[in-house]
């Protein structure tokens, strides 16, 4: 298909969240301290998790890979965002080699999130229902394969949409209503046909978000029948809330992504939908893996009091 005489596309404006008016600044701040926790939470827990031997095991291997995902999805979009609030009146403007790389970033942190979270539960579903074979079975070796594989699956899929986005026209308008690069918005300023783009995408979807989620709610349907077999109240208790960080991080994940990608509504509604998972999971994440665990909290304790005895 020819097009002549078209301007192709060099900059973005990212409109983000108009109406803000008196509340631009304060708004503005508070995704700053937001921004600040979020990269320090999760920098701690990684620090944390590499310092302290008791914490070397599958489950919290796995939370670094976590809050790594989140620390790099946090650094993709919320600088991006603080600039939109601040320069909301002049207009937010990024180059548009700089939209798709943010794009790819955040694709690959949320998929990877999605595949990471699905061994996590696997790891849950060995420790509790098949408890004499967990040592055997989540072994260091299995760990790190299980992790690289996910990693290449997910890179793979990245390149695969570069290549795919390479291969379109982008010709205006070069307004995106939204405060970063997301899918949907990036295929309107397209004058290229997307139908292909689109379908690939829904297909992609299947193995990286959907199977991902049956295998998790499977494993926690092995996981709540074994509970409930458990005779005493305190011991099911205490043997669930091993596994209920994980679950309610599950949960806020794919509720948010389930809402916006598989229900679209309003341009409000998907921001708002958009802002929990690109802002307030990363944030919550650490939270819930630290405040319920207990020990974490020992290990950031022990970690604080080595530090302060050296000065």
């Amino acid at each position: 298909m020819q097009f002549p005489n078209i301007s192709l596309v060099t900059d973005i404006h990212l409109l983000g969240f108009q109406g803000l008016h008196n509340l631009k600044t304060l708004f503005f701040f508070l995704l700053l301290v937001i921004f600040c926790v979020t990269v320090s939470g999760n920098l701690l827990i990684i620090l944390v998790v590499s310092y302290s031997r008791s914490l070397h095991s599958p489950m919290y291997f796995f939370l670094t890979q976590l809050s790594f995902l989140d620390l790099v999805l946090t650094i993709t979009v919320v600088p991006t965002m603080l600039l939109v609030v601040l320069y909301e009146d002049e207009g937010m403007y990024v180059s548009f080699t700089s939209c798709l790389i943010q794009y790819y970033f955040f694709l690959g942190c949320e998929a990877l999130e999605c595949l990471i979270l699905t061994v996590m539960s696997y790891d849950r579903y060995q420790a509790i229902c098949n408890p004499l074979r967990y040592t055997s079975v989540m072994t260091l070796t299995f760990c790190l394969k299980a992790v690289l594989l996910c990693w290449l699956a997910i890179v793979s899929m990245v390149l695969m949409f570069a290549v795919l986005f390479s291969q379109l026209l982008f010709c205006g308008p070069n307004i995106i209503d939204h405060f970063f690069c997301d899918f949907d918005p990036l295929l309107e300023l397209s004058c290229s046909e997307t139908f292909m783009i689109k379908l690939i995408s829904i297909v992609v979807v299947i193995p990286i978000v959907v199977c991902p989620l049956i295998f998790i709610m499977v494993s926690y349907g092995y996981i709540i029948l074994t509970v409930l077999k458990i005779p005493s109240v305190t011991g099911r208790q205490k043997t669930f809330s091993t596994c209920s960080s994980h679950l309610a991080v599950v949960s806020m994940l794919y509720a948010s992504l389930i809402s916006i990608y598989l229900f679209p509504s309003q341009i409000s509604v998907n921001k708002f939908l958009s802002l929990f998972y690109t802002v307030i999971t990363p944030l919550l994440n650490p939270s819930i893996y630290s405040l319920s665990n207990r020990k974490i909290k020992v290990a950031v304790k022990k970690l604080f009091s080595n530090k302060s005895g050296m000065f």
